[in-house]
């Protein structure tokens, strides 16, 4: 119970991952137990302050290939959590927007390079693309602020691009809604991480369960406090994916779903 037996801090970054070293030293110094990171990316910096306390992370899409940890059977360190499919799942999320729009030939990665955790799911999308019949064109956003999502899009407007995926981000995430907003203006088709993404008026989403996810990471964090070690505590890996379809979205941009798609879909957005 919070306020009788267990005490919670929170630090944040303001969406500036350069930041996160400094609210994470905060939180070693007033001697937590545990450090729960999130969102992905942020378990990083709590590494490079403490390799003692706890670490509990939510939502890393590669925890093996960022360093986080040795294998997620064993982690072997002081970090554990719950990983989150995005490398794994982005080839199916291009396979979906292929479905969507069959004409597809050029897709643009709407991506974040100040997050580590976003290079492992860019190169996922490059490989994935081939097989698809896909030109897979990186486009860069490193901050929050309005002129670099302005500054990207002109650059797919550019490359005359026929959709666009992003990538799990949480810069880009925030973003969400301007970035659906943008999109439609340049008629582009887009494939986001949760369902979040398509609320926000993306025209698809296929990812992880997000609120089951955060759920679960209570667990981890009860176990530790009970003593166990975060080495000891293999990762976890969701097992529950959504596709969210938003037809309000593909009535703008003059889309008509296959009904075998919207039948597959757990939610439509209409």
């Amino acid at each position: 119970m919070e306020g009788e037996n267990v005490t919670i801090e929170q630090r944040y970054a303001a969406g500036q991952f350069e930041r996160l070293p400094a609210p994470a030293a905060e939180l070693v110094r007033l001697r937590a137990d545990v450090l729960v990171a999130t969102p992905a990316g942020s378990a990083l910096a709590a590494k490079k302050v403490t390799s003692t306390i706890p670490i509990v992370f939510l939502g890393e899409p590669d925890p093996v290939g960022t360093g986080l940890v040795a294998s997620l059977a064993r982690p072997g360190g002081n970090a554990t959590g719950l990983a989150e499919a995005h490398t794994e799942l982005l080839p199916k999320r291009l396979e979906l927007l292929k479905l969507l729009v069959p004409t597809l030939s050029r897709v643009g990665v709407l991506w974040n390079p100040s997050n580590a955790s976003t290079a492992p799911q860019l190169k996922a999308v490059q490989a994935a693309g081939p097989a698809l019949g896909l030109t897979i064109v990186p486009v860069e956003v490193k901050g929050p602020a309005h002129d670099d999502l302005d500054r990207a899009f002109e650059a797919i407007g550019r490359d005359r691009l026929g959709g666009l995926l992003v990538v799990g981000d949480p810069i880009l995430g925030n973003r969400r809604t301007r970035i659906a907003e943008l999109a439609i203006a340049h008629r582009l088709p887009t494939s986001g991480t949760h369902r979040g993404w398509a609320e926000g008026g993306l025209l698809m989403s296929y990812g992880t369960d997000f609120v089951e996810l955060f759920r679960h990471g209570a667990v981890l964090v009860d176990k530790i406090l009970k003593g166990a070690k975060p080495a000891n505590l293999p990762v976890e890996e969701p097992t529950k994916f959504e596709l969210v379809i938003n037809l309000k979205t593909a009535r703008k941009l003059d889309l008509t779903i296959p009904p075998s798609l919207l039948q597959r879909a757990d939610q439509v957005i209409d």
